[in-house]
């Protein structure tokens, strides 16, 4: 098979011969419990071989960072998809690179008005369509959720004060 694709390219015998073989040296062979690959899938591209998602396909708008600051243009309130019925918080925030998002405000209440600096870093919202960020509270001017208890390191909660 590798020879007729050889040919059909143009290419000599001797061409053909400086052609990279394929090489199962530097394979990932994946078994879970749905399927095994064969290395031939895997050569073939059958099989992906394990490799995971790419983070600056799933998040383009930073640019392979982990966050970047922005400015707020429009606070706004959204509806979920179809099952789902609330008042989901968004904003849309202008990167410091120049390019435009929509971010979701975690949490119950914030602060964030127009022209508010705010850290957006990736994540998307399941039920919100086009929202594939997050605004990180307690940094720069989003304060942290108020009265949080649970999970504050999420929402920039500072500790309690012991009386």
């Amino acid at each position: 098979m590798l020879r007729s694709v050889r040919t059909m390219l143009g290419m000599t015998t001797r061409a053909a011969a400086f052609w990279p073989k394929p090489s199962f040296n530097n394979i990932n062979i994946v078994n879970t419990w749905r399927f095994k690959s064969t290395s031939n899938q895997i050569l073939r591209g059958a099989r992906d071989g394990g490799k995971s998602k790419d983070a600056s396909k799933r998040s383009p708008d930073l640019d392979r960072c982990p966050a970047k600051k922005g400015v707020v243009v429009r606070v706004m309130v959204l509806k979920p998809k179809k099952p789902n019925s609330a008042q989901r918080k968004a904003a849309r925030v202008r990167l410091s690179n120049g390019k435009y998002v929509s971010a979701y405000i975690p949490g119950e209440g914030h602060n964030a008005q127009e022209h508010s600096v705010v850290l957006v870093r990736g994540g998307r919202c399941q039920d919100l369509p086009g929202v594939k960020y997050r605004l990180v509270r307690g940094a720069l001017d989003l304060a942290g959720v108020a009265n949080r208890s649970s999970s504050r390191s999420k929402y920039g909660t500072k500790k309690p004060a012991e009386a």
